[in-house]
């Protein structure tokens, strides 16, 4: 793995449900936004249908707060949901128009999204079908927003956006380290304390983000390391 080139201004960073850019991007987005880069999240859902037992109605708005709540620790203001359906994500053009036209909008350099492999490592179990459905969609829409013929309704096209990062993928090509972080992302973990409890287990985010990240970190020659899969977009 090579460290993640730092000569970027802006970032958009894309996840399926509230949560998920907690489990190890948060650090790394603490990173850069302490560098003085500006990071945007764009949610595709609100993570309403994500916790057992209680109403889609009630932790929609729940989970909304807890995301912006989590975003604001590691230095993001920026927090956009495009009300796609939780559990239903679909790779198709609805959502590659959305996410075409929040890159038009948010005019990054670079876009960090969660891995969209079938499972989570080799053996594994089965990574959750919006996770799949929208990784893939971010890829083809980052191509999409920088050309002017594609969706031309949703914005003036994208002329800077050089990389995409893909995090959590078995096959990692690159790494930023969070060893001076790592407790702000535990920290931005922590503020999704609603889903965490719903999750009806001993989880605790400390414990599992400094073993995932001290894994990375061991490959990488840091403490604690995020890994990512690089896309190039030029």
């Amino acid at each position: 793995m090579q460290p993640i080139p730092e000569d970027w201004s802006r970032a958009v960073a894309v996840a399926a449900h509230p949560d998920d850019l907690e489990y190890g991007v948060a650090a790394a987005v603490a990173r850069w936004t302490g560098q003085g880069k500006h990071v945007s999240y764009v949610l595709a859902s609100r993570g309403e249908a994500g916790i057992a037992g209680k109403h889609p109605d009630e932790v929609g708005p729940l989970r909304v707060a807890e995301q912006r709540r989590g975003a604001a620790v590691v230095g993001v203001s920026d927090v956009e949901f495009l009300d796609h359906p939780d559990g239903l994500l679909e790779y198709g053009l609805p959502l590659r128009r959305d996410l075409t036209a929040a890159f038009r909008r948010l005019r990054p350099e670079v876009v960090i999204t969660m891995s969209f492999d079938l499972t989570w490592g080799e053996k594994g179990p089965v990574n959750h079908s919006d996770h799949r459905a929208l990784g893939l969609a971010v890829l083809d829409a980052c191509r999409d927003a920088a050309n002017e013929w594609v969706f031309p309704e949703a914005g003036p096209k994208v002329t800077g956006l050089k990389d995409a990062y893909v995090a959590a993928t078995g096959d990692p090509t690159h790494f930023a380290d969070v060893s001076e972080t790592i407790n702000a992302g535990v920290a931005s973990l922590r503020e999704h304390q609603a889903y965490i409890d719903g999750l009806d287990n001993d989880f605790e985010p400390d414990d599992f983000l400094r073993n995932m990240t001290g894994y990375v970190g061991l490959g990488a020659g840091c403490d604690y390391a995020v890994g990512f899969r690089r896309y190039p977009m030029g």
